[in-house]
């Protein structure tokens, strides 16, 4: 870790407004996060945050709970990088025509995080939609600062993409799907897939993706202290990925920062959801308009009073039911057939 930190950057060199409210659904979470008394995220903290944070249910106890077979992987890393792990779920019935394919990459800032914790999330599409969902397990900065994580990222979904058949799956309906920083990873494999010829990809689901190492825009701001993912822990994580000579400058890699691309044409269709009410709210909108703007395909939500991760914080809400229902939407959009409710 740098001893010299990198002075945090200002938003378009205005003071912060007053953030955007929080939806009355999301508010008792934000309350029983507030009351928890956890640490923040920091240099200090963060090897605390990744040994004592909640346990989540392993591939076999969510394969049985949503009816589906979950199979455990070890697949070649990049070049000169250990191998990778992903966790393979599938219908169990099995089908006689290949399967569309979604590759999850988790969230944790890049920093904090393992599969384990959207196990859930994928084996519930996978049961619904009657898809294969990979799940990647990626390594973490700083241990492994840029571009290792995207890199891994990257090389388990050329694997995919390679071996579809033998997973059951299509290649030429292969999503990449993340939320927080994996929505940022999905964005960058889908920069990285066309920059190098490959593998196509039929979409990319973006669930509040981390895209910017800025943090310059108003919402970024506006949630510094509140919320579920603040500003000091994004400027946390970016200081990990990048070093402190990089960490918020404009000039980073765009395939560490979406954000930093200058050219977002021939990008495969992105399906965009992020809260009205958190730090990714302005990057995220900004990204769909560039894509518009470059004569691409991009679906944008905005949830009002939606936190980062309000799905996952309050999945009761009415502003999640509505947030799954769009998500389901364009994915049989995307990749063809109906849910499996």
């Amino acid at each position: 870790m740098p001893t010299q930190l990198p002075t945090p950057p200002v938003a378009l060199g205005r003071p912060a407004l007053p953030p955007s409210p929080f939806d009355p659904d999301v508010v008792p979470a934000l309350e029983a996060l507030a009351a928890s008394a956890q640490p923040p995220l920091s240099e200090d903290t963060l090897a605390l945050m990744r040994s004592g944070g909640p346990v989540f249910p392993d591939s076999d106890t969510i394969a049985r709970q949503h009816a589906l077979t979950a199979e455990e992987l070890r697949i070649p890393g990049p070049a000169g990088a250990p191998e990778l792990e992903l966790t393979v779920f599938r219908p169990a019935q099995s089908s006689p025509v290949a399967l569309p394919i979604l590759v999850n990459f988790h969230g944790g800032g890049m920093i904090v995080g393992h599969r384990s914790w959207e196990h859930d999330r994928v084996a519930d599409l996978v049961a619904r939609h009657g898809v294969i969902g990979v799940n990647v397990e990626y390594r973490l900065a700083p241990e492994d600062p840029f571009p290792a994580g995207v890199e891994d990222n990257y090389a388990a979904t050329c694997w995919v993409a390679e071996h579809a058949a033998e997973i059951g799956g299509d290649p030429t309906r292969l999503v990449v799907m993340g939320g927080s920083a994996g929505g940022g990873f999905a964005a960058a494999v889908s920069l990285m897939a066309r920059d190098r010829g490959g593998p196509t990809l039929a979409g990319q689901l973006l669930l509040c993706p981390m895209l910017d190492n800025t943090n310059s825009t108003v919402s970024s701001l506006q949630y510094d202290g509140i919320g579920t993912w603040q500003r000091d822990a994004n400027l946390l994580a970016w200081r990990c990925v990048l070093g402190a000579d990089l960490a918020y400058s404009e000039q980073a890699p765009e395939y560490a920062a979406p954000s930093r691309a200058n050219d977002l044409s021939g990008l495969p269709p992105a399906f965009i959801e992020v809260g009205a009410a958190e730090m990714f709210r302005d990057e995220d909108t900004d990204y769909a308009s560039r894509i518009w703007a470059a004569g691409g395909q991009a679906e944008l939500h905005v949830w009002a009073g939606g936190c980062h991760g309000f799905d996952m914080y309050a999945p009761t809400a009415e502003i999640t039911t509505a947030a799954l229902a769009a998500r389901d939407s364009w994915l049989r959009r995307i990749i063809g057939g109906g849910s499996h409710d």
